[in-house]
């Protein structure tokens, strides 16, 4: 009896460390595209939880503030700091690509969580799949509209490759439609940005049945400015990606008319880190599953955050 309890908890005591080596000290370093965002600051954060149940990892992050050269900057100084591994969720995927291949080629592991490069040279890549989320989402839409009006598409940062793959995988959808006219205003995943640029469509005598957001914290502004202008929400057909307790509010009252869960990649990049330093080998892409939620299932389903 005594020899299987101590079996179990040897066992315990691996699976908890990963296989780390006890007598080591890890350092994980994330550079982080911007902490304004509350989608970037609750993965950093589920990321920190995560890692902070190994006493031998030590963790810290950087906050580009949604500049390119600050980024690239900021993961220069943790290659020169000689991490063990690097995390990162680029602002910009062509101008992060040379400093991310870097670290690669000098035998740093580097996850991309959630976002990517435009080049191939990293560990891993943690996301769910873009492309289809915007298909699915687009494909909604439509159908909603009777496949004829206008859709307002609010789309996110210009150089990211999330925004990239939504804005293909929306089009891939509504170019077949000719009756399906798109107004673009980005706005950078930030809800403010939504607000000003509603406004200014609004002003300018732009009218359109329907909002596909690439984030539920610009279609929160998006309905902000709706509701200063006196336009019924429930009037305005809306999408958004994430699927957080904002957009799981509106979805139950009627403002909102469909989220898609949108995973934050932070656990999952987490565990992928542990393997990776514990010696053991990963996938090249680890693409999460995603749901489309609407007021059919949304009180069963619990928001990202």
């Amino acid at each position: 009896m005594l020899k299987s309890l101590l079996l179990l908890s040897l066992f315990c005591t691996l699976v908890f460390s990963g296989a780390l080596q006890k007598d080591k000290i890890y350092t994980i370093a994330f550079s982080q595209d911007t902490l304004e965002n509350p989608f970037r600051l609750k993965q950093l954060r589920v990321v920190e939880d995560t890692l902070a149940q190994y006493p031998n990892i030590h963790f810290f992050y950087s906050n580009a503030k949604s500049n390119a050269a600050l980024q690239v900057k900021q993961i220069e100084d943790f290659i020169s700091q000689n991490v063990d591994l690097l995390m990162a969720s680029p602002y910009d995927e062509e101008i992060t690509e040379a400093i991310i291949s870097k670290a690669y080629k000098l035998g740093i592991p580097v996850i991309m969580v959630d976002r990517g490069t435009k080049g191939n040279e990293f560990t891993t890549y943690v996301h769910p799949d873009n492309e289809k989320i915007a298909r699915d989402a687009a494909m909604y839409l439509v159908k909603k509209m009777d496949y004829k009006g206008t859709i307002l598409l609010l789309k996110g940062i210009p150089k990211a490759d999330v925004t990239r793959k939504r804005t293909k995988g929306f089009y891939e959808v509504v170019k077949q439609y000719p009756n399906i006219k798109v107004i673009e205003y980005t706005a950078n995943y930030l809800g403010r940005d939504a607000i000003i640029g509603v406004e200014k469509l609004l002003k300018e005598g732009k009218h359109f049945d329907a909002i596909m957001s690439q984030s539920d914290s610009m279609l929160v502004g998006a309905r902000m400015a709706l509701r200063a202008n006196n336009i019924d929400l429930a009037s305005v057909i809306s999408v958004g990606i994430d699927y957080t307790s904002f957009a799981q509010e509106a979805i139950q009252h009627g403002y909102q008319d469909s989220s898609f869960v949108y995973s934050l990649s932070a656990k999952e990049s987490a565990k992928a880190a542990i393997e990776i330093l514990s010696g053991k080998k990963v996938p090249k892409e680890i693409v999460l599953d995603t749901i489309q939620v609407t007021k059919d299932n949304v009180d069963e389903i619990k928001p990202i955050f």
